[in-house]
């Protein structure tokens, strides 16, 4: 099991937002009803998102390679993403299960997918941002 390999210290939902925030180029969106989600985005395009009304409220979505879309809805907590499963987005019920390690690592994968479907120029352009941010 994967989960089995990360031993670490577990992260809440606003050190997830902290985390997702502060990556190269990363931007953020709140969407209002009937939505009700807030986006982590780069260049456009999606690589995390909150769902901030309840019943759902706090669950964090993000895309997955297919093996581990596939090794993680089998798992208690973890579920296919609304309308976004075929995508291999995967929904965590409660982030703060999830250790801070491995779930970095989703996030960080989920994010460079996004950052991969970008011109060449888009990327370029958040590498040299993140090169002053440094």
């Amino acid at each position: 099991n994967l989960l089995d390999s990360f031993m670490s210290e577990h992260m809440d939902v606003s050190q997830v937002k902290n985390y997702c925030a502060q990556l190269p180029g990363a931007e953020s969106r709140l969407y209002g009803p009937p939505s009700n989600f807030l986006s982590y985005h780069v260049g456009g395009k999606s690589f995390a998102y909150f769902k901030t009304s309840d019943p759902e409220k706090w669950r964090f979505s993000f895309r997955t390679p297919p093996g581990t879309f596939l090794e993680l809805t089998d798992i208690s907590g973890y579920k296919p993403a609304r309308y976004m499963g075929r995508f291999h987005w995967v929904t965590v019920v409660n982030v703060s299960t999830v250790p801070e390690d491995y779930l970095k690592s989703l996030i960080n994968w989920s994010y460079q997918k996004a950052l991969s479907g970008l011109s060449k120029r888009k990327r370029l352009a958040i590498a040299e941002l993140s090169l002053k941010l440094v």
